[in-house]
């Protein structure tokens, strides 16, 4: 799948919010939640070293911001659009949520867990299916990432 022209300014603004990340400590993923229109209705990035919650990550904190705002934890016709690959407990999140699609920067051997490590997005054992569209802007989120790790060794 190719990223539309919304999805890229999506992702231009979930840059901008891992870089907020990673100026309060936090590994730099950033994420959004766009409806149908277009139109941002969650924003979240790693929050876990501001809150010490281990479930503070960017996509959790943008579904629950997008929840608040649409009054509906069911996020059909929303696109999450986030830095990096999401780990499995993202995706167990996106899934409960609904969301219809995915896109993302980064892709994520270690942990990723729509399509590189593990599919959970696409497994058709569940109930609901999320379209995928990752490596968008990939070496930008990649960047980030590299920089933040290499600062910490």
């Amino acid at each position: 799948m190719t990223p539309t022209v919304a999805d890229l300014a999506a992702m231009r603004r979930a840059l901008e919010l891992a870089d907020d990340a990673a100026a309060d400590g936090d590994v730099p993923v950033g994420a959004v939640v766009v409806d149908a229109t277009g139109r941002i209705v969650g924003e979240g990035r790693n929050l876990r070293e501001v809150t010490g919650d281990p479930t503070a990550h960017a996509e959790v904190v943008a579904l629950r911001e997008a929840a608040r705002t649409l009054g509906s934890w069911h996020l059909a016709d929303c696109t999450l659009v986030v830095t990096l690959e999401p780990c499995v407990m993202c995706a167990g999140a996106i899934l409960q949520a609904r969301v219809d699609r995915v896109v993302f920067g980064s892709w994520d051997a270690k942990a990723g867990a729509a399509g590189s490590l593990y599919d959970v997005l696409r497994d058709r054992r569940l109930p609901h299916r999320v379209e995928v569209v990752g490596g968008v802007e990939e070496e930008q989120a990649a960047a980030r990432l590299r920089g933040f790790f290499e600062q910490r060794r």
